[in-house]
Order: structure tokens, then sequence, then C-alpha cells
């Protein structure tokens, strides 16, 4: 269930956040939503893949913590064991919230039924005594309009793929250390071999949009595939 409202220094001048991590709070999920402009930071340590929703035809980017649903292998008791959170997890509770036709300033919203809504004098304040935004708040609000502008500008990005033709499906099974096997179906991946083989008037079109420094990215990310795995040994061994 979410409960959305349009924060404001009134209604929440006392409302605190938690900030720590745990699968109370929502992080035992298996993958979460990157966008291009963050490809860069995600990869060095998460695979990136990409997935086409049942019924749809736009694609979207995910960042992969796990195998399964409601893992995350990166969730150590009530420690993010990564030096990086992807945005679409580090801003949670808040979104930002548009008109009906999706155009005009965003207003920053907040999830009222999140579980990192803080009870009691625990978490961080999102407003000092004066109303005025706390320094948490004002990260918050840059981390959105990062995301915000990123949603935004991954359009573009995907119908490049597309009219390229250089996305191709992707499926891994992995026999993990105790013989049992684990997979991940259902996704895509660049086509390092079609990107290779582009002319350079094709290239050079792909590099003046920018997109072909995230296109590369994504390719790179493919290595944090064997950290999963070996992520995810460890947890079958008890590390």
């Amino acid at each position: 269930m979410t409960r959305h409202a349009v924060l404001d220094n009134k209604t929440h001048r006392e409302l605190r956040i938690r900030t720590d991590a745990g699968a109370e709070l929502g992080d035992d999920i298996m993958a979460t939503l990157t966008v291009p402009s963050e490809f860069r930071r995600v990869q060095a340590h998460f695979p990136i893949l990409f997935r086409r929703e049942t019924g749809h035809d736009d694609f979207s980017a995910l960042a992969m913590f796990g195998f399964q649903n409601r893992e995350n292998l990166f969730l150590d008791g009530d420690r993010w064991d990564a030096r990086y959170r992807p945005l679409s997890v580090a801003i949670q509770p808040f979104l930002i919230g548009r008109a009906a036709n999706g155009e005009g300033p965003g207003q920053v919203h907040i999830d009222m039924d999140h579980p990192r809504i803080a009870a009691g004098g625990e978490g961080m304040r999102l407003f000092d005594a004066d109303g005025a935004m706390t320094p948490y708040l004002e990260d918050i609000a840059e981390r959105l309009g990062d995301l915000d502008e990123g949603y935004r500008e991954s359009k573009a990005f995907y119908d490049a793929l597309l009219a390229y033709d250089l996305l191709e499906p992707f499926s891994l099974e992995v026999t993990l250390d105790d013989g049992s096997l684990h997979s991940l179906v259902g996704f895509h991946i660049i086509d390092e071999a079609k990107l290779r083989a582009l002319d350079g008037e094709a290239l050079g079109t792909l590099h003046a949009a920018g997109h072909l420094m995230p296109m590369f990215m994504a390719l790179a990310s493919l290595s944090q595939l064997s950290v999963l795995v070996a992520r995810k040994n460890r947890r079958l061994a008890g590390g």
C-alpha cells in the first residue's frame, strides 16, 4: 500500500526518516530501476540488465541485487554492503509528483505508508525548527532531480538502442557451490558485436547524443555478474 502526499514544512515539520538499511525497510529487493545518466556509478558495483515489461514496448534498466524475488545480496542485516546505492533506492520514501499529463514542474511527494517513516524521535529530520529544509532533505531533493531528469532523458537512449537493434535477449544459468541452479531469465543486454560493427557515422551520432558512454558502462557492468554469483555462494555458505 502507498499513501502519497505533497511534502510541506507545516504538515511534515516533525517528520523523521530512517536512513539505515534492512529488509523491514524495503531493502529486500532483487533489483531496482536505474537510468542511463547513472550507469557510470552503478556499473562499478552492480550488473545492469534491460527488461521489457509484459504487454509494454518500453524498456527499462535494472541494477541487479540478486537472483530471486526479495533477495538482495548487498543487504547484510542492517548494513548496505556496497559503496553506492542506486538513486531509486536512495530517495525512498520520496518521489516526484506531476500533473496527470506529466508536464509542468515536479513536486516532492512522500509515501506516508512507507516503512522508512520513523516512529518516535529516531531518524533524520526533514525540516528544522524554523521550517527550513535540513541538509538531508536538500540532498534528497537533489537526488530526486537527478533521477527525474535521467528518467526523462532515457527515452531517447532506448529509442537509439532500438533504432540500431542493439539489444539482445539474455539469460544466465549458474550452478552454485552447493549444486543448486539459479538463473536470470527474461532480460536483455547490449549486443556488443553489433555495437562494434557500427560505422563511424552511426558511432558519431550516438556519441553526439550522449548515448555511447552509457552503452559502454552497461557492457562493463556485466563483469559484476560473477561478483553477484560469488556473493550468492558466500550467502549459501553462511558467510
